[in-house]
């Protein structure tokens, strides 16, 4: 049976962890594997990313989307993501209109542009993590995880258990966070598929 999972990860081509990303969904799509699955976050990048003018508040607003319509989250942690800022400098929760400049998603030649959002109103505690906010990308795709009550599955991109490498707002899930990758009986480093298999409930 198939289950909508969503992936967070610093998606970064040099120096991010896609290399966590593509063994997920090389499982999901091998017919050898149990665990099939349809990457949440991959919708994402098909829709308003498309648009020339998509701001930070859009993105972040369709994730709050494809995250609500998720079963599971899972959250890779690799040796930056404490320190990416990416999606941060959203101004407007904090300043008025006119005082706001944005860059529009992967626009950054182009410069920044003025703001678009005329008015905010107080957050819904239980509603969905607010679009507009200083959250980086990543924080604010677990967050709204967390807020929605999602399961929330944290591997390391990593051997080992990287504990510092945690953010300070994933702390409570420092426990339960475990590496991704495993050698096998050859070896070889692998992905621990077995783990995945069994925190999205395919045994």
């Amino acid at each position: 049976m198939s289950k909508r999972v969503y992936i967070s990860a610093d998606y970064d081509a040099d120096s991010g962890d896609r290399n966590v990303v593509d063994e997920l969904n090389r499982w999901s799509n091998s017919n050898r594997h149990l665990v099939e699955f349809t990457d949440m976050a991959k919708v994402v990048s098909g829709s308003v990313a498309n648009d020339p003018d998509c701001r930070i508040c859009d993105l972040k607003s369709e994730f709050n989307t494809q995250i609500n319509l998720s079963s599971a989250v899972i959250c890779v942690i690799g040796d930056k993501t404490a320190t990416r800022t990416a999606g941060s400098k959203c101004e407007r929760n904090r300043k008025e209109q006119y005082e706001c400049m944005c860059t529009p998603y992967k626009q950054n030649a182009n410069g920044q542009k003025s703001c678009r959002v005329p008015s905010t109103s107080d957050e819904n505690p239980s509603g969905n993590v607010g679009n507009i906010n200083g959250y980086s990308y990543l924080r604010h795709e677990f967050e709204q995880a967390k807020r929605k009550g999602k399961q929330i599955i944290v591997v390391y991109n990593s051997l080992n258990k990287q504990s510092s490498w945690l953010p300070w707002y994933m702390n409570d899930y420092a426990d339960d966070a475990v590496p991704f990758w495993i050698k096998n009986a050859a070896g070889d480093k692998v992905g621990n598929y077995e783990f995945i298999k069994k925190a999205l409930g395919y045994e």
